[in-house]
């Protein structure tokens, strides 16, 4: 019944989850001749065999929860035989599953249990934001709901305005709203593939079966080349000792983009100093070359003389790679002056302000919490942490079931201007922001436990709506930089 699996010790992924990616890939379904010497119901044996002839597929979490929901039917003495599942401490290279052999020098060893499927989507949450597209989301305290076909509007939008191919940044789980559904959604635009910022974030999209090239942005190590390979991703080098390198592995390394520092200062080659690498890049695997802009939102010609920029070097290339791109949101709004072969949209596609002038998206995220507790205080009294706010009347204290550990700033009351709409009333932000919990001064208005309260949104059965970019603008942060901080306690809920 338990087979042991050699896997390398410094791999980091959770165990249930590295061995389910394994059993996908090479058990198969016949391997379920290992359940034969256990006396469990016939119809579990059933409902693992048809999770592992899905593989991969995107509706495996969901059918592991269902089995999970099964099993807790079948009843207690099913679940005493469930054998324990060896967990994990931190995320993992899931690239590097390949490597759970059999046995070899300097690896420890596991134990398979086929039964691990029980625990995959609890075990999950250690290695990636959950992404939970269940009904039952909005049965917790806080949650996010995610408008998909906004997303793939928004992502409409920047293609006919900018009049060429997408290259959607999916990076940071897609600015937190999540990579595999948003990817999975794009696919009917025919994108020419996703940017992401780690080997770990394109194995993710590997995974869920997405096919199309995925440039991984972050500067490429040496040291990982072969997860590249692994995982058919595509590097992005910046320096003529990591391009030599990269080259020197031939097939073994394939297509490269060159990143070009026009004025970001932060990595790639720079502009005017392309012209010494250009025998280098004469080479068939210079699939393409880019650069970032560093204020695309701005009207102060900036951009502008980046693409200058670009443009002169490029031109110091032997050859022309078949993709040149340099347009985030912003830039790809503004029309195909900036546009090339593709264009990289990012935060526009989950609803985010591009900037003055430039066409509005469609809003994507809404951000709920429950009120979870709901008192009367007196003039006088203090709420929250280090007494940060007193009451200057009797009224009504609302708690919400969401705090800093979901990805809210513990200061967001201290200006006294965030607010939050309940029952279509806005409410303000009172007092510091806890850890798991948020105050609102309801004053002499309705406020009952089990509420739902819309941080950013259209209110919770209408009335009003809060949008990212106040809030964000309240938050004192990016908008970019709220979506992405929005924390993994919080279910993504799709619809």
């Amino acid at each position: 019944m338990v087979r042991r699996l050699g896997v390398p010790e410094e791999l980091r992924m959770p165990p249930p989850h590295l061995l389910f990616q394994r059993a996908c890939d090479r058990l198969g379904v016949q391997r379920l001749a290992l359940f034969a010497d256990d006396d469990l119901e016939r119809e579990v044996e059933q409902q693992v065999a048809e999770l592992v002839a899905q593989g991969c597929s995107s509706v495996v979490l969901q059918g592991l929860i269902e089995l999970e929901h099964f099993l807790d039917q079948v009843g207690a003495e099913c679940l005493r035989r469930l054998r324990a599942v060896p967990g994990a401490a931190g995320s993992q290279v899931a690239h590097q599953r390949e490597g759970a052999g059999e046995g070899g020098v300097g690896h420890g060893t596991l134990e398979f249990n086929p039964f691990f499927a029980l625990h995959l989507h609890i075990t999950a949450r250690s290695f990636r934001a959950p992404v939970n597209a269940s009904p039952s989301g909005r049965d917790a305290r806080a949650w996010v709901e995610v408008d998909l076909a906004a997303v793939v509007e928004n992502a409409r939008t920047v293609a006919r305005v900018a009049g060429t191919r997408l290259l959607p940044v999916v990076k940071a789980n897609a600015y937190g709203v999540g990579a595999v559904a948003v990817s999975q959604a794009l696919e009917a635009l025919d994108p020419w593939g996703y940017g992401v910022a780690t080997i770990e974030e394109g194995a993710e999209l590997r995974a869920a079966g997405i096919t199309r090239p995925v440039l991984v942005f972050t500067p490429a190590r040496n040291d990982l080349f072969d997860g590249y390979r692994e995982q058919r991703l595509t590097p992005a080098l910046g320096d003529g000792r990591t391009v030599a390198d990269w080259i020197a592995r031939g097939a073994r390394g394939g297509a490269f983009h060159l990143e070009i520092d026009t004025g970001m200062g932060r990595s790639g080659v720079r502009w005017d100093e392309v012209e010494p690498l250009a025998d280098l890049l004469d080479t068939p695997y210079l699939e393409g070359c880019y650069t970032q802009f560093h204020s695309a939102e701005r009207n102060d010609g900036s951009a502008e003389q980046q693409l200058e920029r670009f443009r002169l070097a490029v031109g110091r290339l032997a050859r022309r790679p078949a993709l040149l791109h340099v347009a985030n949101s912003a830039a790809a709004l503004k029309g195909g002056s900036f546009a090339f072969d593709a264009v990289r949209p990012g935060v526009y596609l989950y609803g985010g302000s591009p900037g003055v002038g430039l066409p509005e998206g469609k809003p994507v995220v809404s951000v709920r919490a429950r009120v979870v507790a709901v008192r009367r205080v007196r003039a006088g009294d203090s709420v929250s942490y280090n007494a940060s706010w007193t009451a200057a009347r009797d009224t009504t204290i609302a708690t919400l079931g969401i705090g800093y550990a979901d990805g809210l700033r513990r200061s967001l009351g201290a200006s006294g201007r965030a607010q939050v709409l309940l029952r279509g009333r806005p409410c303000p932000i009172i007092g510091l922001v806890t850890m798991d919990l948020t105050m609102l001064d309801v004053g002499d208005g309705p406020a009952t436990v089990g509420d739902v309260a819309t941080l950013v949104g259209s209110a919770d059965g209408g009335g009003g709506a809060i949008t990212l970019e106040q809030f964000a603008a309240w938050s004192g942060e990016l908008q970019r930089e709220f979506l992405t901080g929005l924390g993994p306690r919080l279910p993504r809920i799709y619809r």
